[in-house]
């Protein structure tokens, strides 16, 4: 147990992709938490299937370094927008952020978003200026836009004498002056030490800790993590739980757990300062307060940003129910989700006012809920998704909608395009420049539902060289009508498999999802139609046989790749009478109403 001198506690933000769970690899490395023989796996950090998978960051992990006679806790962060409830949650926990900003694109949306949070809280930030060995990274310029956003978000005059290195995660090594040699990460671990604060607290203070994350172990149960702020805990010690009601309840501490590199380790004893997992408080949940029965402290709960998307999870109703998932009722899919929402405050899960038998699911955006959806269809859940809605605020009488900073690149070339489909989206254009190597930056702030549907569309466009970003600025007044899709669908007629004749006949009429051999019913999309109504097709239909063959009497068939969909695709791309029928094995889209008299008494045909 170090004392509380000896101690930092650091989170690392930044925009997605500017590096940060790279640079965490690098001060691992230089720490020597790995032992000489073992696989180092790359952004280590990223310990969960579809951070992997997706290469970002989705929950906010803590992890431990020894350098010299300190211990640093520092907190790996997502930078993704969706995710950024995770970042606010843990902010409390810690005494200082690393603001990571490219040394090439410099300053992006999610940087301003973390770096205002960090700023509100009274956090005194170290910038980072990584990936420096980049052709045409430009430190001193980014050096400068760093500081004018310190200012512009309103930063003390402490806050804005900030510290800074230069650095590079990938290379692994840090520099105190540009013209400094480059050879490890020793200098950031000296300017941390020198230029972080001590924890604040008293050891001699009853114990006083609050729960800003929850673990669960199939031995010990649900485990609180936060950092103590005063006193010490250690194995047996009796403390008093209190709830988002203000309920108290006494519990026994049965384990008490530290960070150290990737790995968790029992500690006999932890104090002030310090990151730990407790177990033995079964109904613990994020932002509940522990302390001791002696004096009995309720800390204010936690406060994040509200959701601007939610979706409506239902049962599966097709025919094809029951053929890939385990868990196919609505009970079974609603203890999930209310075990979701035990653990992860950035959502919002309650029954829906819309739709009978149905949970209405809000989030940050279409990826923080598609994770959600995904992690679900891996543990052997069936179930129908809803097209996303924009959550729509009333304030004084007045509608109000969510609007989103958007920051685009794109090669000058497809510029035009952008700008001209943003602007039919009710989007505004707040800034556009054009740097030497004939790549375009514009912003734009436009609705969130003006977003929906778009990305699919922006890759198309772009032939998939551009990047969009988009963080939450605000709720304003609605900005009226948006277009929608521009195409029909082609709706599938009955049940059966597709085969290669028919789909080599509709695909003049438009794009097929569906391959020969591949499992279609009534109802279900199999393609885009090429103008803008839906149509009805039957991709079963075999060819009329006869007794005649003759070389030239027979079409050569060839088919044309069918377009596949991942999840965000697909809930981009659905509109409101449709759903997404998700299952372990298929993702499929299909109408809300399945049968075609269904939908013509609904009202659309």
């Amino acid at each position: 147990m170090k004392q509380k001198e000896n101690i930092r506690n650091i989170a690392i933000i930044a925009h997605i992709d500017h590096g940060k769970t790279t640079l965490l690899d690098a001060l691992l490395k230089f720490s020597h938490v790995f032992r000489d023989n073992e696989k180092i796996p790359e952004r280590a950090m990223d310990s969960y299937d579809q951070e992997q998978e997706r290469g970002i960051t989705i929950f906010a992990k803590p992890t431990a370094v020894y350098y010299k006679d300190y211990k640093i806790n520092i907190v790996d962060t997502p930078g993704h927008a969706d995710f950024s409830g995770e970042v606010e949650r843990i902010l409390g926990m810690v005494d200082c952020v690393l603001l990571l900003v490219d040394a090439q694109e410099g300053p992006m949306p999610q940087t301003r978003f973390v770096l205002s949070k960090s700023l509100k809280m009274g956090l005194k930030p170290i910038v980072i200026l990584n990936k420096i060995d980049r052709p045409h990274a430009d430190p001193d310029r980014v050096l400068d836009e760093t500081f004018d956003l310190f200012a512009e978000l309103g930063a003390t005059d402490e806050q804005l004498d900030f510290r800074y290195c230069y650095a590079s995660g990938l290379s692994g090594f840090a520099t105190q002056h540009l013209d400094d040699p480059r050879k490890d990460m020793d200098p950031l671990f000296e300017l941390i030490i020198s230029a972080v604060d001590a924890p604040t607290g008293d050891i001699n203070n009853p114990f006083l800790i609050h729960a800003v994350n929850i673990t669960y172990d199939d031995y010990v149960g649900r485990q609180a993590c936060g950092r103590i702020l005063q006193g010490k805990v250690r194995k047996g010690q009796q403390v008093i739980h209190i709830d988002e009601a203000g309920n108290q309840t006494k519990a026994t501490i049965t384990k008490v757990e530290g960070y150290h590199g990737l790995h968790r380790v029992e500690m006999d004893e932890a104090a002030v300062g310090d990151i730990v997992i407790l177990s033995g408080i079964p109904e613990v949940t994020i932002g509940d307060t522990l302390c001791d029965p002696q004096e009995i402290i309720c800390l204010p709960r936690i406060k994040i940003d509200e959701p601007t998307v939610s979706v409506d999870f239902s049962v599966n109703s097709s025919p094809f129910v029951g053929r890939g998932g385990k868990h196919v009722t609505m009970n079974k899919i609603r203890d999930r989700l209310m075990r979701e929402k035990r653990s992860n405050i950035s959502l919002r899960i309650e029954e829906s006012t819309e739709a009978q038998d149905a949970i209405t699911v809000s989030g940050r955006g279409e990826l923080h809920l598609a994770v959600l959806i995904e992690a679900m269809r891996r543990e052997g859940y069936e179930f129908s998704v809803s097209k996303p809605r924009v959550i729509i605020k009333e304030v004084d009488g007045e509608k109000q909608e969510p609007i989103e900073r958007v920051h685009v690149e794109v090669p000058e070339d497809f510029s035009g395009n952008v700008i001209q489909e943003l602007s039919c989206r009710r989007g505004e254009m707040q800034h556009l420049d054009t740097n030497e190597h004939g790549i375009c930056r514009l912003e734009f702030l436009i609705p969130t539902r003006g977003l929906m549907g778009y990305r699919n569309e922006f890759m198309t466009v772009t032939r998939g060289l551009g990047i969009l970003t988009a963080v939450f600025e605000n709720f304003s007044p609605m900005k009226g009508t948006i277009p929608g899709r521009s195409r029909g669908v082609m709706i599938s007629s009955c049940l059966g498999k597709t085969n290669a004749y028919a789909s080599f006949n509709l695909q003049d009429r438009g794009t097929l999802f569906s391959s020969p051999g591949d499992d279609v019913y009534e109802g279900m999309v199999v393609g885009e139609h090429c103008r803008d109504n839906d149509l009805i097709v039957n991709t079963t239909k075999g060819k009329q046989l006869t007794n005649v063959r003759a070389s030239g009497s027979d079409e050569n068939i060839i088919l044309i790749p069918p377009r596949r969909f991942t999840l965000e695709q697909a809930i981009d791309y659905i509109q409101d009478d449709e759903l997404i029928e998700v299952t372990p094995t298929h993702i499929r889209m299909r109408k809300k109403l399945l049968t075609e008299n269904e939908r013509k008494r609904g009202g659309r045909g």
